[in-house]
Formats: C-alpha cells, sequence, structure tokens
C-alpha cells in the first residue's frame, strides 16, 4: 500500500511547514488527489489516521479533494472530464486520441495549523 508513504510524506511537508512559521500544531491538511493519480482515497486517509500519530498533526484531519480526469480529445475536438480512474477512449466518441490535461495532481492545497 503506497498510500501509507504518501501519509508519511504528507505530514513530514506539513511539519516543516508549521515548524518553520512557528506554529505547534496542525488542525488539518487539504489534498488535491487526482483520479489517475493511482491514489485510494480511503486507503490514503487510514494510512494518514495511523501515521500521524505522535507527530504535530495527531488531532489532525485530512480532507481529500478528487480531481476528475480531464481532457481534449485530439479526434472529436471536444474537451471531456470523467469520473473514471482509467481513460482508455475518449467519453464522448470512443477515439483513443487525446490529451489528458487534469486527473494525475497529488498536491497539498493548504495547511491549518494552530
Amino acid at each position: 500500500m503506497h498510500e501509507a508513504s504518501i501519509a508519511a510524506s504528507i505530514i513530514e511537508i506539513a511539519e516543516e511547514h508549521c515548524r518553520k512559521a512557528g506554529y505547534g500544531r496542525i488542525d488539518s491538511v487539504e489534498v488535491d488527489i487526482g483520479h489517475a493519480s493511482g491514489v485510494l482515497a480511503d486507503a490514503l486517509l487510514m494510512a494518514f489516521d495511523i501515521v500521524k500519530l505522535e507527530t504535530l498533526a495527531n488531532e489532525a484531519s485530512l480532507i481529500i479533494n478528487n480531481i476528475p480526469i480531464g481532457g481534449d480529445c485530439h479526434g472529436c475536438g471536444e474537451p471531456f472530464t470523467t469520473e473514471e480512474m482509467f481513460l482508455l477512449a475518449c467519453p464522448g466518441c470512443g477515439g483513443g486520441d487525446f490529451s489528458i490535461k487534469t486527473g494525475r495532481e497529488m498536491n497539498i492545497k493548504e495547511i491549518e495549523v494552530n
């Protein structure tokens, strides 16, 4: 489960920024996770709750914004978005010539500290 190492990295980054800014506690961390990133939100939440123990984020919540896959089809010329985790063809025309613009994200968006 690579979500455990991702959760550990999120906490490590949040703690570093928290300490640099002179704060002593992390209340929440908000992240953007794309559907095509390969990260399972439920597994990340569970891993975060385990990894956060005995850190500045001990009582913190993890807020996950799920980012759909979005892109442009070169066949039909239309932009698209989909909630699917895997994309093999344009959802509109079924063509295979497309580019993905969103859905691969894995970013810390906001850290709430105290």
